[in-house]
């Protein structure tokens, strides 16, 4: 959603027109509006200190307490000793926490530290330290993960892990470490000084900071790293993270951590956007490795270029980052893979693996601000039937409340909510309405009538209930940092309490950052008090977490605990995956933001959130045809598929720009939906490891240094390499296709060799797309209205061999919307080639749970690429028949030339072992 100029709704009452009025032209993004660093009193103290210039911390009384390493950290600039402690978990991670001792001097309040985001068996899988060792003098190690050890120097005070077997001198051979450059900085709490001023000024906006300044900086340093990724949200056509600050580097600001209402945002800026997640990730050729700060206040983290401290003697065989937070603690994680997956897993390990979607929602979506009513609504779904392209979700923005106040309907324009929704689900089809945090503030509305009764608001710093500014007008925002509001808050979706939704709606949180047209930044004071006394300042960039879990609690709630919940949010932070999907906000219809949108996604799903996706065509603007048929194409692969525009925009629903262009906007629809099988295997892998559906090169392909900052080519789990289409009029692309073994062409079913680049004609009906060589994927290839409609489809294999004429894959398929895979409901099979035999068999682990699912869906045709066209014939041995095999071409659309072996019929269930021999 935009910012208010851009987004001025029709019926916006008198009093909110005037405020705009006044208000400065907002017309697109002006950096004016937002903070820089030296604008930042913590960012610009922090990035004026040189290197080894701070009193030095030092590391006293060291002992072995509540299973970790405890020690004091101490200097002659601090007024009381740091409290520091060290903890080891299972899988090789490691745990830092640094607050300040509170039996000295004890200040005011507690600093805050963020709940509800690590999961709560962590402590279950601490390793309890039993012994230290400290074989050189001054320096305390232990067993961290077999090949590596944490090493804690005294004096100056200095973390490291490093590789064991490295001999005597434990700075050698290291992958990460705090505080090599003497720039930690702890800002204790403390009583004001007469005469000094802790208010800070921006704009026209002042912040009390009634507690001072409390801010922490620390330096990290990755070894025998070649890049650095992560700490989203930002838009750049770069995968890795480029330097902010050393040689070479022009004038640059840190990369901002912040979430914020950014409208027409930059494609290439290191200005924080609408979620934020303090994780960053080094890859090198000997190993990954990965930093997380659990730290939910404003970050500002620089990116140092080599020779950034010593300009003669540069060092490029690390990446130095320098970490800035306005409040809190340290409460750091070291994880030291070896391999990305490792690293992506441990950091999941802590925050949550990506809840499993229901299956329709991750098929195509069609949203619009705004459907007019329910005549539109009609007329929309009905243009979908007619064209022959499926859809799973239409969504509703807010100008389908009765005056902006959600959990209600217009009577005028949608006078009928649940006969609505219920024509849709007739079609198997599902619709989304949006809910955001404001909350108008009308005494005639329940749920500001309500939350007020119940002292249910966020406080100004007078303590009165904080009213901003938000599309509702005059409004408040729930304290959802208190469990209790949350519970409330769940509550309200309960089809007794939203009247008019049905058990087909879900929801869409929008503005959650939380933004406030007439706040600081456009968003919330950071004086604001929250639940406990917490500033706004301390909990900022997790207030649309919050938000994001209470909506996602209270839609499984609706379902009785057994329906599984679909909400999108705007604003996330990290366990954001644990409830949803994302999306990249309010983008533009251009080029570069459609090239800007793949390392976006990406770099959401190497910090756990594969949920996402940006909106096709761009929110604002109108694309051109090709533009918005090139979207289309990428944004078939995205994990979050969903066509979204502005209201100023033209209509585009894919039938709109003419029938060619239909025909190729149908095309790539059709292509997400006849792999809906795959992703849907992918969703249950990512559910269980992590690892994301949509994955960067190198994360399949660690060794090649050709893909560690490919951000125009991306997989689809480990078997679909995707190349997309970013340049108007582009006639070829170049292509590096990794990794020794073969690619088949999705198109042509021509095999190209890996470790390459290849030159390829672009035609306009696909990009250019490529199936691993040794690989098996599921695809569905008869198209209905919606995905739940074809869930009793059969199945087609497209068996891609290797160079052994082998190939395996897998199958996941449960009822698609229930908990019941949990108590092992589910069919998961494993399809193997090898030996001129394709096998299929169960990989469901012993004691999954009672519960079955079964299934009578069949396989109806086996593609194989590479196969010798020798073959004749297929014999299916576990039922002594045969099928016939014969060329055909690869994907079966019309103008398909045979360009492989197909096995019709072999009609095999998906439940069952079988074996099938070709001769």
């Amino acid at each position: 959603m935009a910012s208010p100029a851009n987004r001025a709704p029709p019926h916006l009452h008198f009093l909110v027109l005037l405020f705009l009025l006044l208000s400065p032209s907002i017309t697109a993004w002006k950096k004016d509006e937002f903070r820089n660093c030296n604008q930042t009193p913590f960012c610009k103290r922090a990035r004026s200190r040189k290197p080894n210039t701070l009193p030095p911390l030092s590391v006293s009384d060291v002992s072995l307490s509540d299973g970790g390493l405890a020690a004091r950290l101490i200097s002659s600039d601090i007024s009381r000793p740091l409290l520091l402690h060290l903890s080891v978990y299972h899988g090789g991670i490691l745990r830092l926490k640094i607050d300040e001792d509170s039996s000295v001097d004890p200040p005011s309040r507690s600093r805050f530290q963020v709940p509800d985001v690590l999961l709560p068996d962590l402590n279950d899988r601490r390793l309890w330290l039993s012994r230290l060792s400290s074989s050189s003098p001054g320096f305390s190690s232990f067993y961290l993960a077999d090949g590596f050890e944490a090493v804690l120097r005294h004096d100056p005070f200095e973390l490291s892990v490093r590789r064991t077997g490295s001999g005597s001198d434990p700075t050698q051979d290291r992958i990460l470490s705090l505080n090599s450059h003497g720039l930690f900085d702890f800002e204790q709490l403390r009583s004001k000084n007469d005469g000094e001023e802790w208010e800070e000024r921006f704009r026209s906006h002042t912040d009390s900071r009634p507690y001072g300044p409390q801010s922490i900086t620390l330096d990290v340093s990755f070894h025998d790293a070649d890049f650095v990724y992560g700490i989203p949200e930002h838009a750049s056509t770069s995968l890795a993270l480029r330097p902010t600050r050393g040689p070479g580097v022009d004038d640059s600001e840190p990369y901002r951590l912040f979430n914020l209402d950014v409208f027409e945002y930059l494609h290439e800026s290191p200005f924080g956007l609408y979620g934020s997640i303090p994780f960053m990730i080094s890859h090198g050729e000997r190993s990954t490795a990965g930093f997380f700060w659990l730290n939910s206040a404003e970050m500002q983290i620089d990116v140092l270029a080599p020779g950034w401290d010593d300009p003669e003697s540069p060092d490029d065989r690390r990446i130095d980052t320098l970490w800035m937070s306005e409040a809190g603690v340290v409460d750091a994680f070291f994880l030291v893979g070896p391999g990305p997956k490792d690293v992506i897993q441990q950091y999941t390990s802590l925050t949550g693996t990506p809840s499993m979607p229901p299956e329709f929602a991750i098929a195509y979506h069609q949203c619009r601000w705004n459907y007019r009513d329910e005549e539109d609504v009609a007329a929309v779904d009905a243009g979908f039937d007619e064209h022959d392209i499926p859809y799973d979700v239409l969504w509703l923005d807010i100008e389908h409340t009765d005056g902006k106040r959600y959990f209600t309907w217009d009577p005028v324009l949608f006078p009928n909510p649940e006969e609505m929704q219920k024509k849709l689900a007739e079609k198997g089809r599902k619709m989304v309405t949006i809910v955001d945090p404001h909350i108008k503030r009308d005494d005639s509305f329940f749920l500001h009538k309500e939350a007020t009764e119940k002292g249910y608001y966020v406080k100004d710093g007078s303590g009165r209930d904080y009213d901003g500014w938000c599309w509702s007008g005059s409004s408040s925002y729930p304290d959802i940092l208190n469990p209790e509001i949350r519970e409330w808050w769940s509550e309200k979706f309960s089809l007794q309490n939203y009247k008019g939704s049905t058990p087909t709606l879900y929801i869409w949180n929008d503005m959650n950052e939380p933004s406030v047209f007439n706040g600081p930044e456009v968003t919330m004071p950071r004086d604001t008090v929250h639940y406990g006394g917490i500033e706004h300042r301390e909990v900022h960039n997790a207030y649309g977490y919050y938000f994001h879990m209470a909506t996602a609690n209270g839609l499984v709630k609706r379902g009785g605990g057994n329906v599984r919940p679909f909400v999108l949010s705007r604003a996330f932070f990290a366990g954001s995956q644990r409830y949803g999907a994302v999306w990249t906000g309010d983008n533009t219809a251009d080029w570069d933001h459609l090239r800007v949108s793949v390392p976006m996604v990406l770099t959401l799903g190497l910090t756990g959130i594969t949920f996402s996706g940006a909106d096709v065509g761009g929110f604002f603007g109108n694309p051109e045809p090709e533009l918005l048929v090139r979207w289309y194409q990428v944004g078939a692969y995205y994990p979050f598929f969903r066509g979204h525009a502005h209201h100023d925009t033209r209509r585009r629903e894919p039938w709109l720009l003419g029938e060619r262009n239909t025909a190729l906007m149908r095309e790539a629809i059709h292509t997400r939906y006849s792999l809906l099988p795959y992703y849907y295997t992918l969703f249950r892998e990512t559910s269980v490891t992590g690892v994301p559906v949509m994955r960067p090169l190198w994360v399949e392909f660690p060794n090649d240094k050709e893909t560690y900052n490919n951000a125009d080519a991306f997989m689809i789990g480990s078997n679909l390499l995707i190349q997309g289409i970013y340049e108007e009029g582009q006639k070829s692309v170049s292509v590096y296709l990794p990794g020794k073994q073969s690619w088949y062409n999705l198109k042509t079913g021509v095999g190209y060799a890996g470790g390459m680049t290849h030159k390829f004609d672009v035609s306009e009906d696909c990009i250019p797309s490529f199936q691993r060589a040794g690989t098996i994927v599921p695809r569905r290839e008869r198209f209905r209205r919606s995905s739940s409609q074809m869930v009793n489809d059969p199945y087609t294999l497209v068996i891609a061999l290797n160079s052994s004429l082998a190939a395996e894959g897998e199958l996941y398929v449960d009822d698609g919307k229930s908990y019941d895979f949990e108590q092992g409901a589910y069919i998961h099979r494993r399809f193997i080639f090898s030996n001129g035999k394709l096998t299929s068999s169960s990989i469901r682990p012993a004691n999954v749970g009672e519960k079955k699912f079964s299934s009578d869906c069949v396989i109806e045709r086996i593609i194989f690429l590479g196969l010798p066209h020798g073959a004749k014939r297929a014999l299916i041995e576990t039922e002594n028949r045969e099928a016939d095999i014969e060329p055909g071409p690869l994907i079966l659309r019309a103008g398909s030339s045979p360009t492989a072996l197909v096995v019709r019929k072999p009609n095999l269930r998906i439940a069952d072992d079988w074996t099938l021999k070709i001769l």
